[in-house]
């Protein structure tokens, strides 16, 4: 039996409709054509899917797309900012951090979720936040100094 979904997804509002058991990472990526938001395990330990939802990053293969009903959501595109990169994306290609770039998207939005919240955390606190956010080709270390780059350009 579908249902109708009210979805606020980088800033514009959205209604689809949707099965009780899709999940959201399919809503974003194959009804709102938001294809930034990678599928990776469809299990929540990648990270590949991630979002913020509500304030928070979450793996959006893990939500039911009913429970996102009502959310407010941003995704990886919604970073861009009248043609012009987020400070975080600017980073990461600044600081070699991408490689293959399939874990990025979430890795980024990880990355966001904790400067929201913490504009000034250590290497620690970044190293948690992204944890949940596997990459196979960098080694990390390239990634924690991008997002501890952004950190501290906000603080100066």
């Amino acid at each position: 039996m579908r249902k109708t979904l009210h979805l606020k997804v980088n800033g514009e509002e959205y209604q689809v409709e949707v099965e009780p058991q899709e999940i959201l990472l399919d809503v974003i990526r194959d009804k709102l054509n938001l294809t930034g938001t990678k599928r990776g395990c469809d299990t929540g330990d990648c990270g590949a899917c991630t979002i913020i939802m509500d304030s928070r990053a979450v793996n959006s293969c893990l939500v039911l797309a009913l429970e996102a009903d009502g959310k407010e959501i941003f995704t990886i595109e919604g970073l861009v900012k009248k043609g012009q990169l987020h400070p975080l994306q600017k980073a990461f290609v600044e600081y070699g951090a991408i490689q293959c770039g399939y874990c990025t998207p979430g890795m980024i939005m990880s990355a966001k979720a904790l400067l929201d919240e913490n504009p000034n955390p250590t290497e620690e606190e970044i190293g948690k936040a992204i944890a949940g956010n596997l990459c196979r080709c960098t080694g990390y270390v390239k990634i924690v100094q991008a997002i501890k780059a952004v950190a501290d350009k906000l603080n100066t």
